[in-house]
């Protein structure tokens, strides 16, 4: 074969091309197949031969066509099989290529479909040869005909076909990524590329998971061609598929205690992290490809169902963010889809209709922080974009500044509203972030400190948060960042108290651990300690206040012994091992020399001082001597030691005055307060005797202050009922000061004595004096409430109560529940007592609230939210029992005074504690109501619920003894609506799926069907409990139906002539009630928001649906607006009262014709891309808005308009031009109205086009215009004139002609 090869190859080096074609005659097939066999194998010469044989075999000619389509069907397989070199090959291959386009047709449609067999039966595995297949293509794709079965195709329908036979074909999966490279070089037209693509995204799932990112690296560099869209949404659907299957089968895995995992884990992140990799490289490269992206996600997120966010698609957008171009808007997409996914978790779980409609809610706040938690697979091109989400979304959604820019913290509780939970969701992927991630933190921490230090005008407390979490969770790394603490402890003297107390909070389980943490916090204490501003010093004493409570003297009482101290479970730490007693000791002395500066300065300062000693004395005892002592010469500098002198107290040293303004300079009771509190507390042999001394001197000095107290008047302060106490003046305030304080002084004798009685003995007696500086303190309050509202500045509230929390729970619960014989008698002093009764409910209850507004109470506790709450637990029980066991008649002597009764504020105590509970801890909420211990007896009465708590069966039986028993005079208005309002707030602790929560529903309706008591605001809260119960029961569309034919009935029709029918769904609306019109709509509003939310989530998805049958949600949207446009065309035909609710009624006509619209919009959509008829239930919803609907609105639009006319004629003259202007604001709505029903009929014309119905039919001419005529109207004038006409006959007739002239001068 040699000798053929050289032959060839000398023949071919000759000028004439005639011999060597003759020598290739002569050589048969089979011989000229071995011998470019050997020479390809042997790799010598192969191109040289190659040259020469198709430089004997003119294409032009039969025989020479035939010999290089012979040379190609060899040389192909030959390539492919991989017994040639590399480089052999890829010669072979390239001289191919260039021979290629002098090939006749039928020889490019023969080698054409040698590729597609072998592409089928798999054996293009190295795709060597494929390099030659687009160049085949190519030229195949100019030839101008080809036979193609009988007849003929064009090239370019015949490579059509091929690449569609190709596409449909099974492909060898060892052959997928060589098959995309080689689709890049092939001309392909938008339907050819599509065939591709899809085809490739197939194989995704069939393929080796190590072999998808260089196949889609390929598939990005195919989608220069197009297509971008189609390639991006597959390869995100494909990873999401993939992260399903893992879930379920870690699900799977838990539930069966095995390891069940197709594909490892760590293995497909490392794969997504790749594929994240090559996207945002071709997006860097291909603008366009970026955009494309970003555009798809867009329309995702307008979206409902989020359908193609996951957590590979959150990491993908992440990374695309470091792309400069593209970091604002992948940011507002993300807090778009956020938000949106917030809100319509919000929606579907408030409303039952939506919940069975659709499945379960798509969580985006889910999809992010698995994104978070999947990162740590390397995927640090994500980190800095989860850190930017993360700040991103806490200062979008934090606490927003309060009125003129104070910082108003809102309650801590759990995030309800979609704003608060995105900003959760921020904090917690930073944290996760922070524990996750070296590289990250400093600049984490950094961040969050900035903000801190720089948000002064603004609410801070989530980063608080945030930076309390991440010192608990990971204090150790954090002392790796001290410096950048350290920083911001300089700034402390600039920043709100607030946020120094927060830091401060949050770093101290660091003190116990860096000494040069501590050493810069005292540095810049001492600093702040002078500061000019108040705010600045106030830091100072809490600061110091805080080393005080943790850095302990040894022999202190334990932690358990007192309160719950702060530690970290991270923080494994024994002070002592590196401060000894004696350097603690002596540390704690100099904090405390330094405090004592601060009982030279204003009361504010002096009152945290004295507040933070107290708790500082329960966590260091060892401290008390010291303290005790500083406080004791406080208190001796404003007592009179003098025991005949009266007053006991110096009142003058404690004010200052400025010029004309009087301040408080020595707030007098704190101090007092924490002496004799902490002498209260039990102490250890040693230390009993150490501070004897103090103890017995003050017991002397109260015992002293109480028995002179007693004997004071009111003139011996100066403040008797002739004294000034208006705030307009310096006497005034300065009196009041002195009331405020007098008042605090009794408060605290009488918490003293109370407390020393019940511990010692119990002696009628002493309970009577105890009455005596009760009764002088209840003298001092009626006279201080009576004058202060005279001045020019108005009456100010009650002045807060200095009664502790703890000894306000104490006390209600030994007035109302202490049953022992041996206090009985005592007691009776107390309890006979009306007015001291009512002020110790009062003071719970203002307590209580305190705590709803700010989360903390004044006094002791403060900061000890556990026991708070168990005061809480103890006043609920105490309110429960005296609300449920004094009968009613009791109270008959209250309810003729002006005043709430004690029931009342029992259920205004009661009610403000479920609601702070609920807000601040309601994982809680179950441990207080366990905690109701209402007589079994009782709950037995009541069948309708018997596993509801015990509280709600007593408030239920009272409601109905107050609303169903009693008649109308004895209707307590106000504390039904308390008991609505009780009941409201605990049916939130009932799932709607129990049984119960059916019972609580049933009752509730029977109520409203039953009670007929004609009181506005009770009807309000019972229709807010039903409708706030129903709407997670069922669709409310029906009970606002007949809520409407009530209102109708009660109100009348708007025209006088109609009689409408009476009926009573509901026994609650009467005349007197029927202005809760506003209420229903409100509640018709809610209806619309969820039709609204379904027309554009069913805008978005484009299902189709079969002929004659209608999609469950459009259904239900129809049943919804059409049970909707029933109620409202009653409410239309009520003649209802001009102002808010006519006003709002007209709203809420133009928000359904606009939701009608959009409904329109949406068929027309479906007809446009669909051949499908109309639903039969949606023509006769067109027919209900156009033929009973639509007339009432333009009757209602001249109603409205005339009754604004008349109470315009009607105004007093100075009183015109304000009503003129409230007319003319409020009749704003008409016009929108008649716009909203132009456009819905305008829509509805075009939808008639689309679907060959006549929907306008149902349609009546509109008439309610400024130039319309109005019949009735017009009629009824020209009676009028023609009545006129007649007496003016009568009056000019001629017999009579002065008489005329006077009837005309009467009449002018």
């Amino acid at each position: 074969m040699k000798a053929e090869m050289d032959k060839i190859v000398s023949l071919a080096d000759g000028e004439s091309t005639t011999e060597l074609q003759k020598y290739l005659s002569t050589l048969t097939d089979n011989q000229l197949i071995t011998a470019t066999t050997n020479s390809a194998l042997k790799g010598k010469k192969v191109g040289a031969m190659l040259k020469g044989i198709f430089k004997g075999s003119p294409p032009v000619s039969s025989e020479g066509a035939n010999r290089r389509l012979l040379v190609y069907e060899h040389l192909i397989p030959l390539c492919e099989s991989g017994d040639l070199q590399a480089e052999v090959a890829a010669d072979i291959i390239g001289l191919l290529m260039l021979e290629t386009h002098a090939l006749p047709g039928p020889s490019l449609a023969k080698l054409a479909a040698l590729f597609v067999d072998a592409i089928k039966a798999g054996k293009m595995g190295s795709g060597k040869s494929l390099e030659l297949f687009p160049t085949i293509l190519t030229a195949l794709a100019s030839c101008e005909a080809l036979s193609y079965g009988k007849g003929e195709l064009s090239g370019e329908e015949y490579k059509k076909q091929l690449i569609n036979s190709l596409c449909s074909s099974r492909w060898d999966p060892q052959c997928v990524i060589h098959l995309t490279t080689m689709f890049r070089d092939v001309p392909l037209s938008s339907e050819e590329l599509q065939f591709v693509v899809e085809k490739v995204l197939r194989m995704f799932s069939k393929l080796d998971l190590q072999e998808i990112p260089p196949l889609v690296y390929q598939l990005l560099l195919l989608s220069a061609k197009g297509c971008k869209k189609q390639i991006l949404d597959g390869i995100v659907g494909y990873f999401r598929d993939q992260d399903i299957r893992q879930e379920e089968e870690q699900k799977d895995g838990e539930n069966l205690h095995l390891e069940v995992q197709t594909i490892p884990q760590d293995q497909l992140r490392h794969v997504e992290g790749t594929v994240i990799l090559h996207i945002v490289f071709a997006a860097r490269l291909d603008h366009e490809l970026g955009r494309e992206f970003l555009k798809s996600f867009k329309f995702v997120s307008l979206q409902t169902s989020n359908g193609n966010l996951c957590p590979f698609s959150v990491a993908l957008l992440l990374s695309v963010a470091r792309i400069q171009r593209y970091e604002e808007q992948v940011f507002d997409l993300l807090k778009g889809a956020v938000i949106k996914s917030f809100k319509d978790e919000q929606l579907q779980q408030g409303s039952k209709f939506l919940q069975d409609l659709l499945p379960g809610h798509c969580s985006v706040a889910k999809m992010i922080l698995d994104t978070v938690k999947n990162s740590v697979f390397g995927w640090d091109h994500v980190t800095q974009g989860l850190v930017q989400l993360g700040f991103f979304l806490m200062d979008t959604f934090g606490p927003k500044p309060g009125p003129f820019g104070k910082a108003a913290e809102g309650p801590v509780g759990a995030a309800r509203t979609p704003s608060q939970q995105a900003c959760k969701l921020g904090g917690q992927m930073l944290l996760q972030g922070f524990k996750m991630h070296e590289p990250i933190r400093g600049e984490i921490l950094e961040q969050v400190l900035n903000r801190l230090v720089t948000k002064t005008s603004s609410p801070v407390s989530h980063y608080l948060d945030l930076f309390s979490d991440i010192v608990i969770s990971a204090p150790m790394i954090l002392l790796e960042s001290s410096s950048k603490v350290t920083e911001t402890f300089d700034h402390f003297t600039y920043l709100p108290l607030a946020t120094v107390q927060g830091l401060l909070k949050a770093v101290q389980p660091l003190l116990k651990v860096s000494m040069s943490l501590k050493d810069s916090l005292i540095l810049v204490l001492r600093k702040a300690m002078f500061c000019s501003q108040l705010d600045g010093r106030k830091s100072a004493v809490t600061g110091f206040l805080l080393l005080l409570k943790n850095f302990k003297v040894l022999g202190s009482l334990a932690s358990s012994q007192c309160s719950q101290a702060v530690s970290s479970s991270q923080l494994q730490v024994d002070v002592h091992s590196r401060y000894n007693s004696a350097a603690n000791e002596a540390f704690c002395l100099e904090i405390l020399s330094s405090l004592r500066r601060c009982l030279g300065q204003q009361a504010d300062v002096r009152l945290m001082l004295y507040e933070g000693f107290y708790d500082v004395l329960r966590r260091n005892s060892q401290l008390a001597s010291s303290i005790m002592q500083t406080l004791l010469s406080q208190v001796r500098r404003y007592y009179e030691p003098e025991q005949d002198l009266l007053p006991p107290v110096k009142l003058e040293p404690c004010i200052t005055a400025q010029g004309d303004q009087v301040y408080l300079q020595e707030p007098l009771v704190p101090p007092s307060s924490s002496l004799w509190r902490r002498s209260h507390v039990r102490l250890g042999d040693d230390e009993e005797e150490e501070e004897e001394g103090y103890k017995s001197e003050l017991q002397a000095i109260l015992e002293s202050a109480t028995r002179r107290m007693i004997k004071c008047e009111l003139e011996d302060f100066e403040l008797d009922k002739s004294a000034e106490f208006s705030l307009g003046s310096s006497v005034g305030v300065k009196n009041n000061i002195y009331a405020v304080l007098v008042m605090g002084l009794y408060e605290v004798l009488m918490e003293y004595n109370f407390l020393k009685l019940l511990s010692l003995s119990c002696s009628k007696a002493r309970f009577e004096e105890l009455l005596q500086l009760f009764n002088r303190h209840h003298k001092l309050a009626e006279i201080l409430k009576e004058k202060s509202g005279k001045g020019r500045a108005p009456s100010h509230k009650t002045p807060r109560s200095l009664l502790s929390m703890g000894f306000v729970s104490t006390l209600i619960t030994v007035l109302f529940r202490d049953n022992s014989q041996s206090r009985e008698e005592a007691l009776s002093v107390l309890r006979s007592s009306g007015e001291f009764v009512r002020y110790a409910l009062s003071v719970a209850v203002q307590k209580i609230q305190q705590l709803e507004e700010t989360g903390h109470t004044d006094g002791p506790d403060r900061q000890h939210a556990d026991r708070t709450f168990r005061f809480l637990c103890d006043m609920t029980s105490v309110l429960m029992w005296r609300y449920t066991n004094i009968p009613g008649a009791v109270e008959e002597a209250g309810k003729k005074e002006k005043r709430c009764s004690l029931s009342q504020l029992c259920l205004e105590g009661l009610l403000r504690i479920f609601t702070t509970c609920q807000q601040r801890c309601p994982e809680k909420m179950a441990q207080l109501l366990s905690t109701m211990d209402v007589a079994e007896g009782e709950a037995e009465q009541d069948d309708v619920a018997s596993n509801l708590p015990n509280t709600s069966f007593a408030l239920k039986q009272r409601a109905l003894f107050a609303q169903l028993s009693g008649g109308e005079e004895e209707f307590n208005s106000r504390e039904a609506q308390l008991l609505v309002s009780i009941l409201a707030v605990l049916a939130r602790q009932l799932k709607p799926s129990s049984k119960q929560f059916v019972q609580m529903i049933t009752w509730t309706v029977k109520i409203c069907k039953e009670t007929s008591f004609e009181d506005a605001a009770f009807c309000k809260g019972l229709l807010s409990l039903l409708f706030s119960l129903h709407v997670l029961y069922k669709p409310p569309a029906s009970l606002l139906l007949e809520l409407c034919q009530d209102i109708h009935s009660q109100l009348g029709d708007i025209d006088q002539d109609v009689e409408v029918e009476k009926q009573s769904n509901f026994a609650v609306v009467n005349m007197k009630t029927a202005t809760t019109a506003l209420l229903v709509l409100s509640q018709v509003d809610r209806v619309l928001d969820e039709v609204d939310w379904l027309i554009a989530r069913k805008k978005t998805q484009t299902a189709s649906q079969a002929a004659g049958q209608q999609d469950p949600v459009e259904k239900a949207v129809t049943l919804q607006l059409g049970t909707l446009l029933t109620a409202l065309n009653e409410l239309v035909q009520t003649a209802l009262l001009p102002g808010n609710c006519t006003i709002t009624l007209l709203r809420e006509l133009t928000r359904t014709y606009t939701i009608l619209t959009t409904l329109v919009k949406y068929y027309i959509q479906v007809c446009a891309s669909q051949s499908a008829s109309l639903p039969n239930r949606f023509e006769k919803l067109v027919k209900l808005s156009g033929s009973h609907l639509t007339p009432q609105c333009y009757s209602f639009i001249t109603y409205a308009q005339v009754q604004s006319q008349s109470k315009l004629f009607t105004s007093a003259k100075e009183e015109k031009n304000r009503t003129l202007a409230k007319i003319l604001r409020d009749t704003k709505a008409i016009p929108n109205l008649i716009f909203s029903i132009e456009q819905y009929e305008k829509y509805l014309i075009a939808l008639s086009k689309k679907s060959k119905v006549n929907l306008m039919q149902y349609m009546k001419l509109s008439t309610s215009r400024d130039f319309r005529i109005n019949a009735a109207t017009l009629d009824a004038a020209l009676q009028e004139q023609e009545e006129a006409e007649v007496v003016s006959e009568d009056v000019t007739r001629p017999s009579h002609p002065k008489k005329k002239k006077s009837e005309r001068e009467s009449v002018q």
